[in-house]
């Protein structure tokens, strides 16, 4: 009798494992689109946040961001596609770059250049962390059940930033005087047309994700980004926020236009000042923030690739990652790459869940979305074709399928129940990985310590608890030291 033999695999299947991993080409290439496709919108919304002013009336320039950004985030996403073989995606961090914008580059005499000489300081730091085995172990030392609830978390995260972007959850100002931040479309309505875009999204990637279709998130976003821009064409909605005029029924983030093309500004390449704050700051203030950048950078990173793997399925039977120590040395080199760019620091991407719920599994997804985020340096009209009521239905489905997880949990036991508990909830909460993993990692040592069960407690999750509480207490430090 013949004996089949084995399909003999092409050199790309076997170096990115695309079918140990279960995976295709098709797979992957659709997958790469749909997370450049939920990323991009980065492109546009990083200029904004960066582009005002430092302490000294300098501006980085909105298109020479927006050209760095999408250079740095390609290259980065390339590398960890190639190198690392995950399907994650890398671009500036939301939760850092605003940080440094609002609370880092407003001190008195620090320029641009000066600022984002720290966040290069905070990823070398991070960089010899990883080298040296440090950040492998602390992931090594997080108890399953916590890294469960990373999972869960980053689900309910994605889902909300969703939500809220697309105007379907809508913040509540302080002012008004209310006892809850966040409510239904206004005034608990839904109104306007960018939201009718993201219902008909979201209700239509549902039906094709529940028919099991291929490519339905790649779909959902493509047939939303059609009628966003039929909208748009004919009936001249505009953002909600022109940089003058509010429009509260707006596109959220990109309204859906070609714009005028321009060749790619990247001159800012270079322009840092490593050790500028310690000169106009003084030491213990420039170590402070630097140390705030660092945990931040450190931990959302380490939180967002769990997560992101666990719904690759790419973790082993012990929890561990696949060539974790290559992740988490692009992740660093990000830091490092994003501010010798003036870019911010680059981190995983949470929206690689998009990607990863249209089927990626591997490398080669995130080397086809970092080609595109090349391309999109010469293809900003493109990119702003897309709203992002466009992909905000992808992020909601994906994660559903992210905390769908909360079942492995042990519920019954509250040393992780609890810890568990706290980390799902702060992340969507407090809109930060950080926090919530912070909450989680404290709680879990505490209790454990109530339980009288301190030595099943690792020693680095003591030592990275001490380091959460000083950073949820940096304030109160800053304020003993006079730093501002």
């Amino acid at each position: 009798m013949a004996t089949k033999t084995a399909p003999r695999l092409s050199a790309v299947d076997k170096y990115f494992k695309i079918t140990e991993r279960g995976s295709n080409y098709s797979r992957e290439i659709r997958g790469g689109f749909a997370t450049f496709f939920a990323m991009s919108y980065i492109v546009v919304l990083n200029p904004l946040i960066l582009g005002g002013a430092d302490s000294s009336g300098g501006e980085l320039g909105l298109e020479r961001i927006a050209a760095v950004t999408a250079f740095v985030a390609g290259i980065l996403t390339i590398l960890m596609g190639a190198w690392a073989k995950h399907p994650f995606a890398m671009a500036a961090g939301l939760g850092v770059n605003a940080f440094i914008a609002v609370t880092v580059a407003t001190n008195p005499g620090l320029t641009w250049a000066d600022v984002m000489g720290l966040v290069v300081i905070s990823g070398i730091t991070m960089f010899v962390l990883v080298l040296t085995g440090f950040r492998t172990a602390v992931f090594k030392a997080v108890p399953e059940g916590l890294k469960t609830a990373i999972v869960v978390g980053i689900g309910m995260f994605i889902a909300l930033i969703g939500l809220v972007n697309a105007g379907f959850v809508r913040r509540i100002p302080d002012v008004a005087g209310t006892t809850v931040p966040v409510g239904l479309g206004f005034d608990g309505k839904l109104m306007g047309w960018p939201t009718v875009v993201f219902v008909v999204g979201l209700v239509l990637t549902i039906g094709l994700v529940v028919r099991k279709v291929k490519g339905a998130i790649l779909i959902g976003i493509l047939v939303s980004t059609v009628l966003a821009n039929i909208l748009e064409m004919t009936l001249h909605i505009g953002p909600s926020f022109d940089g003058t005029t509010e429009n509260p029924q707006g596109w959220s983030l990109v309204a859906p236009q070609f714009s005028a093309w321009s060749w790619p500004d990247l001159s800012l390449i270079g322009q840092v000042n490593i050790f500028g704050a310690f000169s106009k700051l003084g030491a213990l203030a420039a170590i402070l923030l630097a140390f705030v950048i660092l945990l931040s950078i450190f931990f959302d990173a380490m939180g967002t690739m769990v997560g992101l793997a666990a719904e690759a399925g790419s973790v082993d039977k012990d929890g561990n990652i696949p060539d974790v120590d290559k992740v988490l040395l692009v992740d660093a080199f990000g830091a490092i790459a994003g501010g010798g760019a003036s870019a911010s620091s680059n981190q995983i991407y949470v929206e690689s869940g998009a990607g990863i719920g249209e089927g990626a599994r591997t490398g080669l997804a995130s080397v086809v979305t970092g080609l595109l985020l090349l391309a999109a340096m010469f293809a900003t009209p493109l990119i702003k074709l897309v709203p992002f009521e466009a992909v905000a239905p992808a992020l909601v489905v994906v994660g559903f399928m992210m905390v769908s997880q909360v079942g492995k949990i042990d519920w019954s036991d509250w040393g992780i129940g609890i810890p568990a508990f706290l980390t799902f909830t702060l992340m969507p909460f407090t809109y930060s990985i950080a926090n919530g993993l912070g909450a989680g990692f404290i709680a879990f040592v505490l209790i454990r310590l109530f339980q009288g069960r301190a030595k099943e407690v690792h020693p680095l999750m003591w030592a990275v608890a001490a380091a959460f509480m000083l950073f949820f207490g940096i304030g109160v430090v800053e304020e003993i030291f006079g730093v501002n």
